[in-house]
């Protein structure tokens, strides 16, 4: 439009259309796209648990109840709690249990005390020469539990073996209840050693060096420093340690006695995981040896739970 020679520029405003997009998305929805990639990371170890972890678990209490033979042609029959009450009376639960005892006890010098005491005088050795002595002492966990049981079961040998020639006196460390003990225990420490003075030596690294030269300062002695500094700073490890000793003894002691013992002799290194595979594989009644599997599953969560209660109240912690 034109009015005295002056040009006047009408604009026309159209409507904009908003498209609908992520700012149009429902609150809730926003929340659950940002909460979802975590959760997406961890479905494959999620799954992987389920499928090899879970899944087993439910299946050995189903197979609890029941009665099979392991052969594919053969039926699986219902016996409701049968297999508990047999598991219950039989006289080998109990022996199985004390002797699961006694390994918990034997392993505890192997994966705490000498542990502690190779952990704290390594801490003297610097350079090269500590991550030598340190692969040096882990070097026993790399040997495979049936090679390094063959090794054993020469060196033990009552006739040529070289045990005896040290001890100076016969003794039939594999065939004699006693003795056959004794061998599952120290052969399995001497494997698991390496591991714990490993875990020593990583929770001695954790400790703040600041506290021990305080302590110097003030006068304290090296032993004093140990004693009042140092292991109280370390008891998060040592009550790992354990746990781990506690709920794993007879499990890393099975494949030794599977290899030397066979749970002999007369029962003798039968503990509690050698007993449920002797049921299951042995005597083929796979619904007892779930039962006994359940209730040691059982009995291992009551007791972890009330180790980790203990440890959260005895360990101190560097704050």
């Amino acid at each position: 439009m034109t009015t005295a020679g002056a040009f006047v520029e009408v604009e026309l405003v159209r409507p904009r259309v908003v498209a609908a997009g992520p700012a149009a998305r429902p609150v809730w929805w926003r929340r659950l796209l940002r909460a979802l990639p975590p959760y997406l990371y961890l479905t494959p170890a999620l799954v992987l648990l389920v499928v090899w972890t879970y899944r087993p678990l439910a299946q050995t209490f189903q197979l609890s109840f029941h009665s099979w033979n392991l052969l594919p042609t053969s039926p699986i029959t219902e016996v409701g709690f049968d297999n508990y009450t047999r598991l219950l009376d039989t006289p080998d639960l109990g022996a199985a249990l004390w002797r699961t005892l006694v390994v918990i006890l034997g392993m505890l010098p192997f994966t705490l005390v000498i542990p502690v005491l190779v952990g704290l005088l390594s801490r003297r050795v610097r350079g090269r020469a500590g991550a030598v002595y340190r692969a040096m002492v882990f070097a026993p966990m790399l040997v495979a539990p049936v090679a390094g049981a063959a090794v054993w079961q020469w060196l033990l040998d009552p006739t040529a073996g070289v045990v005896d020639k040290v001890v100076g006196s016969p003794i039939n460390w594999l065939h004699e209840a006693g003795p056959a003990q004794i061998a599952i225990i120290v052969i399995t420490g001497w494997h698991i050693v390496g591991f714990a003075v490993l875990v020593v030596s990583a929770g001695l690294t954790g400790i703040n060096p600041d506290y021990a030269a305080a302590a110097g300062v003030d006068g304290a002695s090296r032993a004093q420093v140990t004693r009042w500094i140092t292991l109280p700073l370390l008891s998060p490890t040592m009550a790992f340690l354990v746990l781990m000793t506690v709920l794993l003894s007879a499990q890393w002691t099975f494949p030794l006695i599977d290899t030397l013992t066979q749970g002999g002799p007369s029962g003798s290194t039968t503990n509690i995981y050698y007993l449920l595979w002797d049921y299951g594989f042995h005597s083929y009644d796979a619904g007892l040896g779930a039962a006994a599997g359940v209730l040691f599953f059982v009995g291992f969560v009551v007791l972890a739970s009330g180790l980790v209660l203990l440890s959260d109240r005895l360990s101190h912690h560097d704050d």
